[in-house]
């Protein structure tokens, strides 16, 4: 579904991806894990038209991405929910799923796409119409992807969605990002900095360290590599 080959990303000399390469299917969740500046983020920069990588193709459904505005690639299917959530804190819970709908005319399928956000996320459905900025870490995460969900996408871009969440609280958003990629049989490219999780829900994954993909294959696989246990799981 979405497929990778050389990418490499420069901030003005300052090399952040250096000749990345992977693929992710439709369905299932793939992860990139590894410390912090390692690229992660700014590989999905580079798939959502946030950033113009230096070389490399970006291919989704076979189309190529490259030179694509962010708009035109939400447009052909892709949401980018990204770090830091990019709630507007003064908004009802509603407006801001409706913001998720912007591009869109089929007023039908949005009533039906909000149902379906509230059927994921009830709190929402019963405190809509309260502003963003009054909700936990947690239930703002919540808000970030149901208006990922609005955009009814064929891929989601997720990147550090855990940040600043409780344990119990992180488990329950992975969880319900699996349920999604396995109900809407959408593909999933997650970045996530609790590794042990990451592996946990995804099918496949990358290792990326310094810009670069240095290891990649089944998730349960790379969760019982011992170079991986040591560096990322803390184990």
């Amino acid at each position: 579904m979405l497929e990778i080959r050389c990418l490499h990303i420069d901030y003005s000399g300052v090399i952040a991806v250096e000749n990345a390469s992977l693929d992710a299917a439709a369905g299932q969740i793939t992860t990139i894990v590894g410390a912090n500046g390692a690229g992660k983020s700014s590989t999905l920069k580079a798939i959502s038209g946030l950033v113009r990588p230096a070389q490399g193709e970006i291919r989704f459904k076979g189309e190529y991405l490259n030179g694509k505005s962010p708009e035109q690639i939400v447009d052909m299917g892709i949401c980018h929910v990204p770090e830091g959530r990019g709630l507007y804190p003064y908004m009802s819970v509603l407006d801001n799923l409706l913001v998720g709908a912007h591009r869109r005319k089929d007023k039908a399928g949005i009533r039906d796409d909000l149902d379906k956000v509230f059927d994921y996320f009830p709190v929402l459905k019963e405190h809509r119409h309260r502003i963003a900025r009054n909700f936990s870490g947690g239930q703002q995460q919540m808000i970030a992807i149901g208006r990922g969900i609005m955009s009814r996408p064929d891929f989601y871009l997720f990147d550090e969605p855990s940040i600043g969440l409780a344990p119990l609280i992180t488990r329950g958003v992975l969880d319900t990002i699996s349920r999604i990629a396995r109900e809407e049989n959408c593909g999933v490219l997650l970045v996530e900095q609790n590794a042990k999780l990451a592996l946990d829900v995804a099918s496949f994954a990358y290792v990326m360290d310094l810009g670069a993909i240095t290891l990649s294959g089944r998730s349960a696989d790379l969760a019982a590599n011992e170079e991986v246990r040591r560096a990322y799981l803390g184990l």
